[in-house]
Protein backbone atom coordinates (compact mmCIF):
# COMPACT_ATOMS: atom_id res chain seq x y z
CA UNK A 1 0.00 0.00 0.00
CA UNK A 2 2.95 2.26 0.93
CA UNK A 3 4.47 1.69 -2.77
CA UNK A 4 1.41 2.46 -4.53
CA UNK A 5 0.47 5.71 -2.03
CA UNK A 6 4.20 6.54 -3.17
CA UNK A 7 3.62 5.98 -7.05
CA UNK A 8 0.81 7.91 -6.79
CA UNK A 9 2.02 10.91 -5.52
CA UNK A 10 5.79 10.69 -7.39
CA UNK A 11 2.92 10.70 -10.48
CA UNK A 12 0.99 13.84 -9.57
CA UNK A 13 3.93 15.87 -8.82
CA UNK A 14 5.69 14.43 -12.19
CA UNK A 15 2.10 15.93 -14.21
CA UNK A 16 2.10 18.60 -11.67
CA UNK A 17 5.24 19.92 -13.08
CA UNK A 18 4.30 19.33 -16.71
CA UNK A 19 1.36 21.11 -16.34
CA UNK A 20 3.58 24.32 -15.90
CA UNK A 21 5.74 23.24 -18.77
CA UNK A 22 3.82 22.04 -21.10
CA UNK A 23 1.73 25.16 -21.25
CA UNK A 24 4.76 27.50 -21.21
CA UNK A 25 6.14 25.58 -24.10
CA UNK A 26 2.61 25.03 -26.60
CA UNK A 27 2.13 29.48 -25.56
CA UNK A 28 6.24 30.13 -26.17
CA UNK A 29 5.64 28.02 -29.55
CA UNK A 30 1.98 29.76 -30.71
CA UNK A 31 3.86 33.28 -30.27
CA UNK A 32 7.10 32.47 -31.55
CA UNK A 33 4.66 32.29 -35.36
CA UNK A 34 5.00 36.57 -34.45
CA UNK A 35 8.29 36.47 -35.66
CA UNK A 36 8.63 38.52 -38.82
CA UNK A 37 4.68 39.71 -38.14
CA UNK A 38 4.07 41.98 -35.94
CA UNK A 39 2.55 44.92 -36.52
CA UNK A 40 5.29 47.01 -35.81
CA UNK A 41 8.82 46.42 -34.92
CA UNK A 42 8.93 46.60 -31.47
CA UNK A 43 5.92 44.54 -31.20
CA UNK A 44 6.74 41.82 -32.96
CA UNK A 45 10.38 41.89 -30.95
CA UNK A 46 8.42 41.82 -27.37
CA UNK A 47 5.90 39.14 -28.85
CA UNK A 48 9.35 37.08 -29.65
CA UNK A 49 11.07 37.63 -26.74
CA UNK A 50 7.88 36.50 -24.68
CA UNK A 51 7.81 33.59 -26.78
CA UNK A 52 11.25 32.84 -26.05
CA UNK A 53 10.96 33.46 -22.30
CA UNK A 54 8.45 31.08 -21.91
CA UNK A 55 10.59 28.18 -23.94
CA UNK A 56 13.31 29.38 -21.76
CA UNK A 57 10.65 28.40 -18.78
CA UNK A 58 9.72 25.20 -20.68
CA UNK A 59 12.99 24.24 -20.63
CA UNK A 60 14.17 24.75 -16.79
CA UNK A 61 10.65 22.81 -16.07
CA UNK A 62 10.96 20.26 -18.88
CA UNK A 63 14.48 18.98 -17.72
CA UNK A 64 13.08 18.74 -13.61
CA UNK A 65 10.23 16.41 -14.85
CA UNK A 66 12.84 14.50 -16.76
CA UNK A 67 14.91 14.01 -13.57
CA UNK A 68 11.73 13.07 -10.95
CA UNK A 69 10.47 10.60 -14.10
CA UNK A 70 13.90 8.72 -13.81
CA UNK A 71 13.43 7.87 -17.52
CA UNK A 72 16.47 9.15 -19.24
CA UNK A 73 14.27 11.05 -20.83
CA UNK A 74 15.95 15.07 -21.58
CA UNK A 75 14.17 18.35 -22.14
CA UNK A 76 13.85 17.76 -26.03
CA UNK A 77 12.68 14.11 -25.45
CA UNK A 78 9.61 15.71 -23.80
CA UNK A 79 9.24 18.73 -25.73
CA UNK A 80 9.32 16.91 -29.28
CA UNK A 81 8.76 12.77 -28.75
CA UNK A 82 5.83 12.54 -27.15
CA UNK A 83 2.13 11.88 -28.80
CA UNK A 84 -0.70 14.41 -28.24
CA UNK A 85 -2.72 13.16 -25.53
CA UNK A 86 0.58 12.90 -23.06
CA UNK A 87 0.65 17.21 -23.23
CA UNK A 88 -0.50 18.64 -20.00
CA UNK A 89 -0.72 22.07 -21.61
CA UNK A 90 -3.92 24.37 -20.69
CA UNK A 91 -6.20 24.32 -23.95
CA UNK A 92 -6.12 28.52 -24.33
CA UNK A 93 -2.59 27.98 -24.98
CA UNK A 94 -2.79 26.21 -28.30
CA UNK A 95 -5.50 28.02 -29.90
CA UNK A 96 -4.40 30.34 -33.11
CA UNK A 97 -3.15 33.89 -32.38
CA UNK A 98 -5.48 35.60 -34.58
CA UNK A 99 -5.00 39.00 -34.28
CA UNK A 100 -2.91 41.23 -32.59
CA UNK A 101 -5.29 41.83 -29.95
CA UNK A 102 -6.44 37.99 -29.29
CA UNK A 103 -2.50 37.42 -28.61
CA UNK A 104 -1.82 40.81 -26.04
CA UNK A 105 -5.44 39.32 -24.34
CA UNK A 106 -4.69 35.96 -24.26
CA UNK A 107 -0.99 36.79 -23.04
CA UNK A 108 -2.97 39.27 -20.17
CA UNK A 109 -5.26 36.15 -19.07
CA UNK A 110 -2.11 33.39 -18.89
CA UNK A 111 0.50 35.73 -17.38
CA UNK A 112 -2.33 37.27 -14.97
CA UNK A 113 -2.74 32.99 -13.66
CA UNK A 114 1.43 32.47 -14.39
CA UNK A 115 1.73 35.17 -11.38
CA UNK A 116 -0.22 33.82 -9.04
CA UNK A 117 1.27 30.34 -9.63
CA UNK A 118 4.78 31.56 -9.61
CA UNK A 119 4.26 33.02 -6.36
CA UNK A 120 2.13 30.31 -4.87
CA UNK A 121 5.68 28.03 -5.93
CA UNK A 122 7.84 30.51 -3.75
CA UNK A 123 7.44 27.79 -0.38
CA UNK A 124 7.46 24.49 -2.27
CA UNK A 125 8.98 21.88 -0.80
CA UNK A 126 10.22 20.50 -4.01
CA UNK A 127 12.86 23.09 -4.38
CA UNK A 128 14.15 23.24 -7.66
CA UNK A 129 10.64 23.84 -8.74
CA UNK A 130 10.59 27.02 -6.04
CA UNK A 131 13.82 28.48 -7.78
CA UNK A 132 12.93 27.85 -10.89
CA UNK A 133 9.19 30.07 -9.57
CA UNK A 134 11.52 32.53 -8.26
CA UNK A 135 13.39 33.32 -11.58
CA UNK A 136 10.00 33.14 -13.61
CA UNK A 137 8.47 35.68 -11.80
CA UNK A 138 9.94 38.29 -12.80
CA UNK A 139 9.61 37.35 -16.85
CA UNK A 140 5.96 37.16 -15.88
CA UNK A 141 5.53 40.31 -14.47
CA UNK A 142 6.49 42.39 -17.76
CA UNK A 143 4.27 39.24 -20.04
CA UNK A 144 1.41 40.90 -17.59
CA UNK A 145 2.57 44.56 -18.00
CA UNK A 146 2.86 44.46 -21.71
CA UNK A 147 0.01 42.66 -22.42
CA UNK A 148 -2.59 44.80 -19.78
CA UNK A 149 -1.62 47.61 -21.31
CA UNK A 150 -2.41 47.04 -25.07
CA UNK A 151 -5.48 45.01 -23.54
CA UNK A 152 -6.86 48.42 -22.18
CA UNK A 153 -5.04 50.42 -25.59
CA UNK A 154 -6.90 48.58 -28.00
CA UNK A 155 -10.38 47.55 -25.56
CA UNK A 156 -10.84 51.48 -24.82
CA UNK A 157 -9.27 52.32 -28.05
CA UNK A 158 -11.43 52.81 -31.40
CA UNK A 159 -14.72 51.51 -32.36
CA UNK A 160 -13.05 49.02 -34.42
CA UNK A 161 -10.69 47.57 -31.80
CA UNK A 162 -13.11 47.98 -29.02
CA UNK A 163 -15.35 45.08 -31.23
CA UNK A 164 -12.13 43.15 -31.71
CA UNK A 165 -10.85 42.92 -28.04
CA UNK A 166 -14.93 41.82 -26.82
CA UNK A 167 -14.95 39.42 -29.55
CA UNK A 168 -11.44 37.98 -28.41
CA UNK A 169 -12.51 38.31 -24.55
CA UNK A 170 -16.06 36.13 -25.82
CA UNK A 171 -13.75 33.23 -27.48
CA UNK A 172 -11.03 33.02 -24.98
CA UNK A 173 -12.93 33.69 -21.07
CA UNK A 174 -14.50 30.35 -21.18
CA UNK A 175 -11.22 28.46 -21.75
CA UNK A 176 -9.72 29.84 -18.49
CA UNK A 177 -12.33 27.95 -16.33
CA UNK A 178 -10.04 25.41 -17.14
CA UNK A 179 -7.26 27.29 -14.89
CA UNK A 180 -9.01 26.61 -11.83
CA UNK A 181 -11.12 23.17 -12.48
CA UNK A 182 -9.94 20.51 -9.67
CA UNK A 183 -8.39 16.98 -10.37
CA UNK A 184 -6.49 14.51 -8.63
CA UNK A 185 -3.07 16.01 -9.46
CA UNK A 186 -3.41 19.55 -7.74
CA UNK A 187 -4.88 17.37 -4.18
CA UNK A 188 -1.86 15.20 -4.46
CA UNK A 189 0.68 17.91 -5.03
CA UNK A 190 -0.87 20.73 -2.54
CA UNK A 191 -0.89 17.28 0.31
CA UNK A 192 2.71 17.00 -0.79
CA UNK A 193 3.40 20.76 -0.71
CA UNK A 194 4.80 20.83 -4.29
CA UNK A 195 1.77 23.42 -5.25
CA UNK A 196 -1.27 25.50 -4.69
CA UNK A 197 -4.34 23.48 -5.66
CA UNK A 198 -4.64 25.54 -9.24
CA UNK A 199 -8.40 26.27 -8.00
CA UNK A 200 -7.31 28.20 -4.82
CA UNK A 201 -5.39 30.89 -7.42
CA UNK A 202 -9.14 31.78 -8.97
CA UNK A 203 -9.76 34.46 -6.51
CA UNK A 204 -6.58 36.48 -6.59
CA UNK A 205 -6.59 36.13 -10.58
CA UNK A 206 -10.00 37.40 -10.97
CA UNK A 207 -8.78 40.60 -8.45
CA UNK A 208 -5.69 40.84 -10.98
CA UNK A 209 -7.66 40.31 -14.20
CA UNK A 210 -10.95 42.21 -13.87
CA UNK A 211 -9.78 45.38 -13.33
CA UNK A 212 -7.65 45.72 -16.72
CA UNK A 213 -10.94 44.50 -18.41
CA UNK A 214 -12.89 46.91 -16.80
CA UNK A 215 -10.64 49.62 -17.62
CA UNK A 216 -10.47 48.44 -21.32
CA UNK A 217 -14.37 48.53 -21.35
CA UNK A 218 -14.61 45.45 -22.22
CA UNK A 219 -17.78 43.29 -20.53
CA UNK A 220 -16.47 39.47 -19.07
CA UNK A 221 -19.26 36.64 -20.24
CA UNK A 222 -20.79 34.77 -18.17
CA UNK A 223 -19.63 31.69 -17.31
CA UNK A 224 -20.84 28.42 -19.18
CA UNK A 225 -20.56 24.72 -18.13
CA UNK A 226 -18.03 24.63 -20.78
CA UNK A 227 -14.75 22.96 -19.46
CA UNK A 228 -11.77 22.17 -21.60
CA UNK A 229 -9.40 19.80 -20.63
CA UNK A 230 -5.78 19.95 -22.16
CA UNK A 231 -4.54 19.48 -18.84
CA UNK A 232 -5.70 15.94 -18.68
CA UNK A 233 -4.62 15.19 -22.47
CA UNK A 234 -7.67 16.29 -24.08
CA UNK A 235 -6.90 18.28 -26.76
CA UNK A 236 -8.61 20.70 -29.33
CA UNK A 237 -7.84 20.11 -33.17
CA UNK A 238 -5.37 22.56 -33.56
CA UNK A 239 -2.96 20.86 -31.21
CA UNK A 240 -1.86 18.19 -33.32
CA UNK A 241 -1.45 20.70 -36.25
CA UNK A 242 1.05 22.70 -34.11
CA UNK A 243 2.98 19.80 -32.92
CA UNK A 244 2.78 18.25 -36.51
CA UNK A 245 5.06 21.86 -37.04
CA UNK A 246 6.99 21.79 -33.42
CA UNK A 247 7.85 18.07 -33.55
CA UNK A 248 8.95 17.96 -37.65
CA UNK A 249 12.62 18.60 -37.29
CA UNK A 250 13.05 15.98 -34.81
CA UNK A 251 10.85 13.58 -36.17
CA UNK A 252 12.54 13.56 -39.25
CA UNK A 253 16.03 13.49 -38.17
CA UNK A 254 15.86 11.56 -35.24
CA UNK A 255 18.96 12.53 -32.52
CA UNK A 256 20.26 15.33 -34.65
CA UNK A 257 22.27 17.95 -32.84
CA UNK A 258 22.98 21.58 -34.10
Amino acid sequence: MMTTTATAADAAHIDYVLRIADSALILGQRLSEWCGHGPVIEEDIALTNTALDLIGQARLLLTHAGSLEGRGRDEDALAFLRAEHEYRSLTICELPNEDFGRTCLRNCLFAAFQMQLWQGLAGSSDAQLAAIAGKSVKETRYHLQHASDWTVRLGDGTEESHARMQRALDYLWPYTAEFFSANETDKQANTAGIGPAWSSLATAWEESVLPVLEVATLKVPARTPFLSRGKEGRHSEQMGHLLAEMQYLQRAHPGARW
